[in-house]
């Protein structure tokens, strides 16, 4: 995993994240401070854990850093707040509209082999000549 997670930075916080998240945008710690409307002074303090940010300030540099959403729960829980968003699996009712998409695209390429993935490249779904050429 080439990302930085709560759980490997542990005590450490908020910081070593927030600068990993720079590095990995090829920001210097002036452009992003003017960028973000904060000090430059604030934001090193920030990554080197003098400071501690608000949630609002957190979210306002995820924002900006285009942080995937499941990764910006990270960011919160790793500064100390609560996550905002919630994590559910493609089977959960309100996540129906997503599940008949997949479907669709997935029929869409009938008779041709297709099949759908997860994040951990688990099979979601299948469809057509899959099953043949893998045993599903």
């Amino acid at each position: 995993m080439n990302t930085l997670t709560a759980t490997a930075v542990g005590a450490v916080g908020i910081g070593p994240m927030i600068r990993h998240w720079r590095e990995r945008r090829r920001m210097s710690q002036l452009y992003l401070a003017s960028e973000a409307e904060i000090s430059n002074r604030h934001l090193s303090f920030i990554e080197k854990g003098r400071a501690a940010p608000s949630r609002a300030m957190v979210l306002r540099l995820a924002e900006y850093f285009e942080v995937p959403l499941r990764e910006r729960n990270e960011l919160l829980t790793a500064a100390g707040f609560a996550p905002v968003l919630q994590e559910r699996s493609l089977d959960h009712q309100s996540m129906q509209p997503a599940q008949t998409a997949v479907e669709q695209i997935l029929k869409g390429h009938e008779p041709y082999p297709a099949l759908a993935i997860d994040r951990h490249w688990n099979l979601v779904s299948a469809k057509g000549a899959v099953a043949a050429l893998c045993r599903c």
